[in-house]
Protein backbone atom coordinates (compact mmCIF):
# COMPACT_ATOMS: atom_id res chain seq x y z
CA UNK A 1 0.00 0.00 0.00
CA UNK A 2 1.79 3.45 -1.08
CA UNK A 3 1.15 6.28 1.42
CA UNK A 4 3.04 8.87 -0.21
CA UNK A 5 1.26 11.93 -0.91
CA UNK A 6 2.89 12.29 -4.46
CA UNK A 7 1.81 9.08 -5.47
CA UNK A 8 -1.74 8.64 -4.37
CA UNK A 9 -2.05 12.14 -5.99
CA UNK A 10 -0.86 11.36 -9.28
CA UNK A 11 -2.88 11.03 -12.48
CA UNK A 12 -2.65 7.69 -12.74
CA UNK A 13 -4.90 6.94 -9.26
CA UNK A 14 -7.16 9.68 -10.31
CA UNK A 15 -7.35 7.82 -14.16
CA UNK A 16 -7.25 4.42 -12.54
CA UNK A 17 -9.90 5.45 -10.19
CA UNK A 18 -12.42 7.00 -12.28
CA UNK A 19 -12.47 4.41 -14.68
CA UNK A 20 -13.49 1.75 -12.39
CA UNK A 21 -15.59 3.89 -10.28
CA UNK A 22 -17.53 4.54 -13.67
CA UNK A 23 -17.56 0.66 -14.46
CA UNK A 24 -19.05 0.30 -11.29
CA UNK A 25 -21.92 2.59 -11.96
CA UNK A 26 -22.20 2.56 -15.56
CA UNK A 27 -22.69 -1.11 -15.93
CA UNK A 28 -25.59 -1.39 -13.80
CA UNK A 29 -27.43 2.04 -15.31
CA UNK A 30 -27.71 0.35 -18.17
CA UNK A 31 -29.22 -2.82 -17.24
CA UNK A 32 -31.76 0.19 -14.99
CA UNK A 33 -32.70 1.85 -18.17
CA UNK A 34 -33.22 -1.22 -20.15
CA UNK A 35 -35.46 -2.52 -17.48
CA UNK A 36 -37.37 1.08 -15.65
CA UNK A 37 -39.81 0.12 -19.05
CA UNK A 38 -40.69 -2.98 -18.01
CA UNK A 39 -41.15 -2.15 -14.30
CA UNK A 40 -43.13 0.69 -14.83
CA UNK A 41 -45.39 -1.22 -17.33
CA UNK A 42 -45.09 -4.37 -14.18
CA UNK A 43 -46.19 -2.16 -11.19
CA UNK A 44 -48.35 1.17 -13.45
CA UNK A 45 -47.71 4.45 -13.20
CA UNK A 46 -49.26 5.08 -9.45
CA UNK A 47 -47.46 2.14 -8.39
CA UNK A 48 -44.43 3.67 -9.90
CA UNK A 49 -44.42 6.98 -8.34
CA UNK A 50 -45.15 5.39 -4.86
CA UNK A 51 -42.02 3.54 -5.78
CA UNK A 52 -40.11 6.44 -6.67
CA UNK A 53 -41.22 8.19 -3.52
CA UNK A 54 -40.28 5.12 -0.72
CA UNK A 55 -36.79 4.94 -2.55
CA UNK A 56 -36.40 8.15 -1.98
CA UNK A 57 -37.44 8.52 1.59
CA UNK A 58 -34.77 5.70 2.26
CA UNK A 59 -32.20 7.54 0.50
CA UNK A 60 -33.13 10.54 2.71
CA UNK A 61 -32.67 8.27 5.66
CA UNK A 62 -29.51 7.05 4.44
CA UNK A 63 -27.46 10.08 5.48
CA UNK A 64 -27.43 8.80 8.73
CA UNK A 65 -24.29 7.59 8.38
CA UNK A 66 -23.73 10.84 10.02
CA UNK A 67 -20.86 11.63 7.45
CA UNK A 68 -18.73 9.10 8.87
CA UNK A 69 -17.95 7.49 5.26
CA UNK A 70 -16.19 10.44 3.72
CA UNK A 71 -14.64 11.58 6.80
CA UNK A 72 -13.08 8.00 7.06
CA UNK A 73 -11.80 8.29 3.46
CA UNK A 74 -10.67 12.03 4.44
CA UNK A 75 -8.93 10.85 8.05
CA UNK A 76 -7.41 7.55 7.14
CA UNK A 77 -5.71 9.64 3.79
CA UNK A 78 -4.44 12.41 5.73
CA UNK A 79 -2.83 9.97 8.32
CA UNK A 80 -1.71 7.16 6.28
CA UNK A 81 1.75 7.92 6.51
CA UNK A 82 1.52 7.83 10.38
CA UNK A 83 -1.05 5.21 11.61
CA UNK A 84 -0.16 1.73 12.16
CA UNK A 85 -2.53 -0.49 10.57
CA UNK A 86 -3.73 -1.53 14.15
CA UNK A 87 -4.90 2.43 14.74
CA UNK A 88 -6.49 2.26 11.67
CA UNK A 89 -8.32 -0.52 12.22
CA UNK A 90 -9.09 0.87 15.79
CA UNK A 91 -10.58 3.88 13.76
CA UNK A 92 -12.71 2.24 11.33
CA UNK A 93 -14.12 -0.29 14.48
CA UNK A 94 -15.25 2.93 16.46
CA UNK A 95 -16.50 4.88 13.65
CA UNK A 96 -18.85 1.95 12.75
CA UNK A 97 -19.81 0.99 16.25
CA UNK A 98 -21.38 4.83 16.26
CA UNK A 99 -23.18 3.95 13.44
CA UNK A 100 -24.85 1.00 14.45
CA UNK A 101 -27.67 2.36 17.33
CA UNK A 102 -28.00 5.81 14.77
CA UNK A 103 -29.39 3.20 11.86
CA UNK A 104 -31.26 1.15 14.09
CA UNK A 105 -32.92 4.08 15.67
CA UNK A 106 -33.53 5.54 12.42
CA UNK A 107 -35.44 2.43 10.74
CA UNK A 108 -37.79 2.04 14.06
CA UNK A 109 -38.53 5.43 13.50
CA UNK A 110 -39.81 4.93 9.79
CA UNK A 111 -41.36 2.06 10.84
CA UNK A 112 -43.41 3.48 13.32
CA UNK A 113 -44.01 6.38 11.60
CA UNK A 114 -45.37 4.67 8.09
CA UNK A 115 -49.06 5.00 8.36
CA UNK A 116 -49.21 8.62 9.42
CA UNK A 117 -46.81 8.89 6.20
CA UNK A 118 -48.94 6.98 3.66
CA UNK A 119 -52.21 8.82 5.29
CA UNK A 120 -51.18 12.36 5.38
CA UNK A 121 -48.13 13.27 4.40
CA UNK A 122 -48.58 11.28 0.89
CA UNK A 123 -51.54 11.84 -1.23
CA UNK A 124 -51.73 7.69 -1.95
CA UNK A 125 -55.01 6.61 -3.05
CA UNK A 126 -56.72 4.12 -0.50
CA UNK A 127 -57.13 1.10 -2.81
CA UNK A 128 -52.95 1.25 -2.33
CA UNK A 129 -52.03 2.47 1.22
CA UNK A 130 -52.17 -1.47 2.56
CA UNK A 131 -49.30 -2.41 0.08
CA UNK A 132 -47.95 1.02 0.51
CA UNK A 133 -47.40 0.64 4.46
CA UNK A 134 -45.60 -2.84 3.79
CA UNK A 135 -43.37 -1.83 1.46
CA UNK A 136 -42.09 1.34 2.89
CA UNK A 137 -41.59 -0.92 6.13
CA UNK A 138 -39.52 -3.48 4.70
CA UNK A 139 -37.50 -1.06 3.33
CA UNK A 140 -36.89 0.43 6.29
CA UNK A 141 -34.99 -2.35 6.73
CA UNK A 142 -32.28 -1.75 4.48
CA UNK A 143 -31.26 1.20 5.92
CA UNK A 144 -28.70 0.15 8.38
CA UNK A 145 -27.09 -1.58 5.67
CA UNK A 146 -27.27 1.67 3.70
CA UNK A 147 -25.54 3.14 6.69
CA UNK A 148 -23.05 0.61 6.85
CA UNK A 149 -21.85 0.57 3.07
CA UNK A 150 -21.44 3.92 3.13
CA UNK A 151 -18.78 3.75 5.84
CA UNK A 152 -16.70 0.80 4.20
CA UNK A 153 -16.84 2.20 0.66
CA UNK A 154 -15.04 5.21 2.56
CA UNK A 155 -12.18 2.41 3.80
CA UNK A 156 -11.79 1.03 0.85
CA UNK A 157 -11.55 4.62 -1.26
CA UNK A 158 -9.43 5.73 1.50
CA UNK A 159 -6.90 2.94 0.27
CA UNK A 160 -8.04 3.86 -3.86
CA UNK A 161 -9.09 -0.28 -3.52
CA UNK A 162 -11.48 1.05 -6.68
CA UNK A 163 -10.44 -1.87 -9.12
CA UNK A 164 -11.46 -4.71 -5.94
CA UNK A 165 -14.36 -2.58 -4.53
CA UNK A 166 -16.80 -2.25 -8.14
CA UNK A 167 -16.21 -5.27 -9.29
CA UNK A 168 -17.80 -7.12 -5.68
CA UNK A 169 -20.44 -4.13 -6.42
CA UNK A 170 -21.23 -4.40 -10.64
CA UNK A 171 -23.06 -8.01 -10.15
CA UNK A 172 -24.98 -7.08 -6.36
CA UNK A 173 -26.04 -3.42 -8.27
CA UNK A 174 -26.58 -5.66 -11.09
CA UNK A 175 -29.58 -7.83 -9.27
CA UNK A 176 -30.66 -4.40 -7.73
CA UNK A 177 -32.33 -3.74 -10.95
CA UNK A 178 -33.12 -6.83 -12.18
CA UNK A 179 -34.08 -8.56 -9.29
CA UNK A 180 -37.54 -6.29 -8.85
CA UNK A 181 -38.25 -7.67 -12.11
CA UNK A 182 -38.09 -11.49 -11.59
CA UNK A 183 -39.69 -10.47 -8.34
CA UNK A 184 -42.56 -8.83 -9.64
CA UNK A 185 -43.34 -11.71 -12.47
CA UNK A 186 -43.92 -14.38 -9.51
CA UNK A 187 -45.28 -11.87 -7.10
CA UNK A 188 -47.21 -8.74 -7.40
CA UNK A 189 -46.84 -6.63 -4.97
CA UNK A 190 -43.97 -3.81 -4.06
CA UNK A 191 -43.17 -5.55 -0.84
CA UNK A 192 -41.48 -8.10 -3.18
CA UNK A 193 -39.94 -5.81 -4.34
CA UNK A 194 -38.72 -4.80 -1.67
CA UNK A 195 -37.35 -7.33 -0.12
CA UNK A 196 -35.37 -7.87 -3.75
CA UNK A 197 -33.62 -4.97 -2.62
CA UNK A 198 -32.84 -5.46 0.61
CA UNK A 199 -31.24 -8.69 -0.39
CA UNK A 200 -28.74 -7.03 -2.89
CA UNK A 201 -27.74 -4.57 0.50
CA UNK A 202 -27.14 -7.52 2.21
CA UNK A 203 -25.03 -9.14 -0.47
CA UNK A 204 -23.35 -5.48 -0.86
CA UNK A 205 -22.82 -5.24 2.89
CA UNK A 206 -20.44 -8.70 3.22
CA UNK A 207 -18.22 -8.21 0.21
CA UNK A 208 -17.45 -5.11 1.15
CA UNK A 209 -16.47 -6.34 4.80
CA UNK A 210 -14.66 -8.78 3.29
CA UNK A 211 -12.17 -6.31 1.17
CA UNK A 212 -11.80 -4.14 3.88
CA UNK A 213 -10.25 -7.20 6.05
CA UNK A 214 -7.73 -7.06 2.98
CA UNK A 215 -5.92 -4.35 4.59
CA UNK A 216 -7.27 -4.05 8.13
CA UNK A 217 -7.00 -7.73 9.24
CA UNK A 218 -7.68 -6.29 12.90
CA UNK A 219 -11.01 -4.63 12.17
CA UNK A 220 -12.68 -7.17 14.54
CA UNK A 221 -9.95 -7.63 17.00
CA UNK A 222 -11.10 -5.92 20.58
CA UNK A 223 -14.00 -3.67 21.15
CA UNK A 224 -14.72 -0.02 19.92
CA UNK A 225 -12.67 3.01 21.87
CA UNK A 226 -15.80 5.67 20.84
CA UNK A 227 -13.45 8.31 21.77
CA UNK A 228 -11.92 7.52 18.54
CA UNK A 229 -15.35 8.36 16.97
CA UNK A 230 -15.28 11.77 18.54
CA UNK A 231 -13.11 13.40 15.58
CA UNK A 232 -15.19 11.73 12.80
CA UNK A 233 -18.53 12.47 14.28
CA UNK A 234 -17.18 15.98 14.32
CA UNK A 235 -16.11 16.51 10.95
CA UNK A 236 -19.22 14.10 9.39
CA UNK A 237 -22.08 15.85 11.04
CA UNK A 238 -21.15 18.65 9.32
CA UNK A 239 -21.42 16.68 6.03
CA UNK A 240 -24.43 14.91 7.30
CA UNK A 241 -25.67 18.42 7.62
CA UNK A 242 -25.37 19.00 4.30
CA UNK A 243 -26.81 15.87 2.86
CA UNK A 244 -29.61 16.15 4.85
CA UNK A 245 -30.91 19.71 3.73
CA UNK A 246 -29.24 18.45 0.21
CA UNK A 247 -31.34 15.27 0.19
CA UNK A 248 -34.24 17.42 1.44
CA UNK A 249 -33.69 20.13 -1.36
CA UNK A 250 -33.26 17.12 -4.00
CA UNK A 251 -36.32 15.38 -2.85
CA UNK A 252 -38.85 18.29 -1.77
CA UNK A 253 -40.11 18.80 -5.13
CA UNK A 254 -41.45 15.57 -6.01
CA UNK A 255 -42.80 15.34 -2.30
CA UNK A 256 -44.38 18.85 -2.68
CA UNK A 257 -46.15 17.20 -5.84
CA UNK A 258 -47.53 13.97 -4.15
CA UNK A 259 -48.98 16.44 -1.47
CA UNK A 260 -50.02 19.24 -3.78
CA UNK A 261 -50.86 17.31 -7.15
CA UNK A 262 -51.18 13.73 -7.83
CA UNK A 263 -49.10 10.90 -8.03
CA UNK A 264 -49.34 10.72 -12.05
CA UNK A 265 -47.90 14.28 -11.64
CA UNK A 266 -45.17 12.99 -9.64
CA UNK A 267 -44.13 10.11 -11.82
CA UNK A 268 -44.32 12.54 -14.97
CA UNK A 269 -42.00 14.62 -12.93
CA UNK A 270 -39.80 12.13 -10.53
CA UNK A 271 -39.00 9.87 -13.77
CA UNK A 272 -37.15 12.77 -15.66
CA UNK A 273 -35.19 13.73 -12.52
CA UNK A 274 -34.49 10.26 -11.67
CA UNK A 275 -33.00 9.86 -15.44
CA UNK A 276 -30.64 13.53 -15.00
CA UNK A 277 -29.56 12.08 -12.08
CA UNK A 278 -28.56 8.81 -13.55
CA UNK A 279 -25.91 11.74 -15.02
CA UNK A 280 -24.40 11.92 -11.31
CA UNK A 281 -22.44 8.35 -11.66
CA UNK A 282 -19.74 10.03 -14.13
CA UNK A 283 -19.19 12.88 -11.62
CA UNK A 284 -18.96 10.51 -8.26
CA UNK A 285 -16.69 8.47 -9.82
CA UNK A 286 -14.23 11.28 -10.70
CA UNK A 287 -14.77 12.87 -7.00
CA UNK A 288 -14.64 9.22 -5.01
CA UNK A 289 -11.10 9.32 -7.36
CA UNK A 290 -10.37 12.62 -6.26
CA UNK A 291 -10.99 12.54 -2.23
CA UNK A 292 -8.43 10.54 -0.91
CA UNK A 293 -5.89 12.23 -3.62
CA UNK A 294 -7.07 15.83 -2.35
CA UNK A 295 -6.74 14.34 1.49
CA UNK A 296 -3.38 13.35 0.98
CA UNK A 297 -1.90 16.37 -0.61
CA UNK A 298 -3.73 19.54 -0.14
CA UNK A 299 -1.68 20.53 3.23
CA UNK A 300 1.78 19.84 1.32
CA UNK A 301 1.32 19.75 -2.37
CA UNK A 302 -0.92 22.56 -3.25
CA UNK A 303 -0.09 22.97 -6.65
CA UNK A 304 -0.94 19.07 -7.10
CA UNK A 305 -4.30 19.49 -5.37
CA UNK A 306 -5.27 22.81 -7.88
CA UNK A 307 -4.41 20.20 -10.65
CA UNK A 308 -6.57 17.60 -9.24
CA UNK A 309 -9.62 19.97 -8.65
CA UNK A 310 -8.42 21.49 -12.48
CA UNK A 311 -8.40 18.14 -13.95
CA UNK A 312 -11.43 16.89 -12.05
CA UNK A 313 -13.48 19.41 -13.26
CA UNK A 314 -12.70 19.64 -16.96
CA UNK A 315 -13.08 15.82 -17.03
CA UNK A 316 -17.09 15.65 -15.51
CA UNK A 317 -17.62 19.19 -18.17
CA UNK A 318 -16.73 16.74 -20.94
CA UNK A 319 -18.16 13.32 -19.46
CA UNK A 320 -21.41 14.92 -19.01
CA UNK A 321 -22.51 16.72 -21.61
CA UNK A 322 -22.92 14.41 -24.41
CA UNK A 323 -25.82 12.90 -22.57
CA UNK A 324 -26.74 16.40 -20.88
CA UNK A 325 -27.26 17.81 -24.81
CA UNK A 326 -29.37 14.69 -25.53
CA UNK A 327 -31.32 15.21 -22.63
CA UNK A 328 -31.69 19.32 -23.34
CA UNK A 329 -32.17 18.79 -27.15
CA UNK A 330 -34.30 15.51 -27.15
CA UNK A 331 -36.19 15.24 -24.07
CA UNK A 332 -39.79 14.48 -25.57
CA UNK A 333 -38.29 12.08 -27.65
CA UNK A 334 -35.85 10.25 -25.26
CA UNK A 335 -38.82 9.80 -23.11
CA UNK A 336 -40.92 8.58 -26.35
CA UNK A 337 -38.41 5.76 -27.17
CA UNK A 338 -38.06 4.90 -23.41
CA UNK A 339 -41.35 4.80 -21.71
CA UNK A 340 -43.77 5.13 -24.35
CA UNK A 341 -46.23 8.80 -25.60
CA UNK A 342 -47.70 9.33 -22.43
CA UNK A 343 -44.66 9.82 -20.58
CA UNK A 344 -42.86 11.64 -23.41
CA UNK A 345 -45.91 13.95 -22.99
CA UNK A 346 -46.28 14.09 -19.32
CA UNK A 347 -42.42 14.72 -18.56
CA UNK A 348 -40.82 15.59 -22.02
CA UNK A 349 -40.44 19.42 -21.61
CA UNK A 350 -39.49 19.08 -17.60
CA UNK A 351 -36.51 16.82 -18.86
CA UNK A 352 -35.40 19.15 -21.04
CA UNK A 353 -35.09 21.89 -18.12
CA UNK A 354 -33.72 19.26 -15.82
CA UNK A 355 -31.07 18.37 -18.05
CA UNK A 356 -29.31 22.19 -18.30
CA UNK A 357 -29.24 21.52 -14.29
CA UNK A 358 -27.79 18.59 -14.30
CA UNK A 359 -24.47 19.45 -15.71
CA UNK A 360 -24.04 22.32 -13.11
CA UNK A 361 -25.29 19.51 -10.49
CA UNK A 362 -22.69 17.16 -11.66
CA UNK A 363 -19.95 19.78 -11.87
CA UNK A 364 -20.60 20.62 -8.03
CA UNK A 365 -18.27 17.38 -7.45
CA UNK A 366 -15.02 18.49 -8.28
CA UNK A 367 -15.32 21.86 -5.90
CA UNK A 368 -17.15 19.86 -3.25
CA UNK A 369 -14.16 17.11 -2.85
CA UNK A 370 -11.81 19.69 -2.12
CA UNK A 371 -13.79 21.46 0.40
CA UNK A 372 -14.45 17.98 2.00
CA UNK A 373 -10.53 17.35 1.53
CA UNK A 374 -9.82 20.36 3.37
CA UNK A 375 -12.16 19.26 6.34
CA UNK A 376 -14.19 22.21 5.44
CA UNK A 377 -17.50 20.47 4.63
CA UNK A 378 -19.55 23.02 7.32
CA UNK A 379 -18.88 25.48 4.50
CA UNK A 380 -21.45 23.26 2.22
CA UNK A 381 -23.76 22.85 5.07
CA UNK A 382 -23.96 26.62 5.90
CA UNK A 383 -24.37 27.19 2.35
CA UNK A 384 -27.12 24.64 1.61
CA UNK A 385 -29.14 25.87 4.20
CA UNK A 386 -28.80 29.14 2.49
CA UNK A 387 -30.31 27.56 -0.43
CA UNK A 388 -33.43 25.57 1.61
CA UNK A 389 -34.48 29.02 3.08
CA UNK A 390 -34.55 30.80 -0.44
CA UNK A 391 -35.25 28.18 -2.97
CA UNK A 392 -37.56 25.77 -1.30
CA UNK A 393 -40.01 28.38 -0.62
CA UNK A 394 -39.01 29.12 -4.38
CA UNK A 395 -40.00 25.58 -5.61
CA UNK A 396 -43.57 25.64 -3.99
CA UNK A 397 -44.50 29.11 -5.45
CA UNK A 398 -42.96 27.77 -9.64
CA UNK A 399 -44.94 24.60 -8.76
CA UNK A 400 -48.36 26.48 -7.82
CA UNK A 401 -47.63 28.86 -10.63
CA UNK A 402 -46.38 26.80 -13.80
CA UNK A 403 -46.98 23.15 -12.67
CA UNK A 404 -43.95 21.09 -12.80
CA UNK A 405 -42.04 22.86 -15.51
CA UNK A 406 -41.88 25.55 -13.20
CA UNK A 407 -40.66 23.03 -10.22
CA UNK A 408 -37.87 21.97 -12.97
CA UNK A 409 -36.80 25.74 -13.61
CA UNK A 410 -36.49 26.13 -9.94
CA UNK A 411 -34.60 22.94 -9.48
CA UNK A 412 -32.09 24.13 -12.22
CA UNK A 413 -31.84 27.23 -10.64
CA UNK A 414 -30.39 25.88 -7.30
CA UNK A 415 -28.22 24.29 -8.92
CA UNK A 416 -26.39 26.58 -10.96
CA UNK A 417 -25.96 28.50 -7.72
CA UNK A 418 -25.40 25.75 -5.62
CA UNK A 419 -21.78 25.36 -8.50
CA UNK A 420 -20.48 28.62 -8.56
CA UNK A 421 -20.67 29.18 -5.06
CA UNK A 422 -18.84 26.03 -4.65
CA UNK A 423 -16.59 27.19 -6.82
CA UNK A 424 -16.17 30.60 -5.20
CA UNK A 425 -15.63 29.02 -1.67
CA UNK A 426 -12.66 26.66 -3.02
CA UNK A 427 -10.78 29.93 -4.48
CA UNK A 428 -11.67 32.11 -1.15
CA UNK A 429 -10.58 29.30 1.10
CA UNK A 430 -7.66 27.82 -0.64
CA UNK A 431 -6.39 30.43 -2.93
CA UNK A 432 -3.82 27.99 -4.47
CA UNK A 433 -7.40 26.74 -6.33
CA UNK A 434 -7.59 30.58 -7.78
CA UNK A 435 -6.17 29.98 -10.93
CA UNK A 436 -7.90 26.69 -11.38
CA UNK A 437 -11.10 27.63 -10.73
CA UNK A 438 -10.73 30.59 -13.01
CA UNK A 439 -9.86 28.53 -15.58
CA UNK A 440 -12.85 26.12 -15.02
CA UNK A 441 -15.31 29.45 -15.67
CA UNK A 442 -15.40 29.66 -19.52
CA UNK A 443 -15.72 25.77 -20.15
CA UNK A 444 -18.60 25.68 -17.78
CA UNK A 445 -19.96 28.90 -19.21
CA UNK A 446 -20.38 28.06 -22.47
CA UNK A 447 -22.13 24.32 -21.85
CA UNK A 448 -24.43 25.61 -19.63
CA UNK A 449 -25.29 28.46 -22.24
CA UNK A 450 -25.16 25.69 -25.22
CA UNK A 451 -27.41 23.50 -23.20
CA UNK A 452 -29.84 26.29 -22.26
CA UNK A 453 -30.30 26.70 -26.06
CA UNK A 454 -31.03 23.94 -26.60
CA UNK A 455 -33.79 23.32 -25.03
CA UNK A 456 -35.00 26.78 -26.34
CA UNK A 457 -34.99 26.08 -30.20
CA UNK A 458 -37.06 23.54 -32.24
CA UNK A 459 -36.17 22.84 -35.67
CA UNK A 460 -33.34 19.63 -35.36
CA UNK A 461 -31.01 21.49 -38.00
CA UNK A 462 -30.76 24.07 -35.77
CA UNK A 463 -30.42 21.62 -32.78
CA UNK A 464 -27.19 20.14 -34.61
CA UNK A 465 -25.77 23.97 -35.47
CA UNK A 466 -25.86 24.80 -31.45
CA UNK A 467 -24.66 21.87 -30.35
CA UNK A 468 -21.75 21.01 -33.00
CA UNK A 469 -20.77 25.49 -32.47
CA UNK A 470 -21.05 24.55 -28.84
CA UNK A 471 -19.58 21.45 -28.92
CA UNK A 472 -16.39 22.34 -30.36
CA UNK A 473 -16.06 25.73 -28.24
CA UNK A 474 -15.86 23.53 -25.03
CA UNK A 475 -13.66 21.26 -26.21
CA UNK A 476 -10.77 24.45 -27.29
CA UNK A 477 -11.62 25.85 -23.91
CA UNK A 478 -11.15 22.66 -22.14
CA UNK A 479 -7.49 22.50 -24.38
CA UNK A 480 -6.85 26.14 -23.00
CA UNK A 481 -7.09 24.92 -19.55
CA UNK A 482 -4.57 22.46 -19.58
CA UNK A 483 -0.96 23.54 -18.38
CA UNK A 484 1.69 22.93 -21.79
CA UNK A 485 3.34 19.79 -19.96
CA UNK A 486 -0.53 18.16 -20.59
CA UNK A 487 -1.14 19.69 -23.91
CA UNK A 488 2.57 18.05 -24.74
CA UNK A 489 1.12 14.59 -22.90
CA UNK A 490 -1.60 14.30 -25.16
CA UNK A 491 -0.34 15.39 -28.32
CA UNK A 492 2.59 12.53 -27.65
CA UNK A 493 1.01 9.00 -29.41
CA UNK A 494 1.99 7.91 -25.78
CA UNK A 495 -0.08 10.74 -24.05
CA UNK A 496 -2.18 8.98 -21.69
CA UNK A 497 1.07 7.16 -20.17
CA UNK A 498 2.83 10.23 -20.39
CA UNK A 499 0.10 11.93 -18.26
CA UNK A 500 -0.63 8.96 -15.95
CA UNK A 501 3.35 9.56 -14.59
CA UNK A 502 2.23 13.49 -13.68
Amino acid sequence: MTTDAATRAGAGRLVSGVVWNALGRGLPLLIALLLTPVLLRLMGVERWGLFTLALAMVGVMGVLDLGVGPALTRTLSTRMHENTAEQQAALVRAGMAALGGASVLATAALWFAVPAIVTHALNVPEALRAEASAAIRVLALAIPLVVVNAALWGVLAAYQRFASANLVTVPVNLMYYLGPVLTLLVWDDLSGVMWALVACRAVNTFSYLWLVRRDLPTLWHGLPRMRLAAPLLKLGGWITFASVTGQALLYADRFLIGALVTLTAVAYYATPLDLVMRLWILPVAVSQALLPAMSSAYATLPETTAALLRRGGLLILLLVFPAAAILAGAGHEVLWLWLGREMADGGGAVLAVLAVGGLFSCFAYAPNALLEAMGRPDVTARFVLVQVAVFLPLSAGALLLAGIQGAALAWALRVVVDALGKLFFVAWLYPKSARAVRALIAPLAVAGMTLALLTSIGGWLEKAIVLAVGGVALLVLCWRALEPEERMALRNPRGWRGLMRA
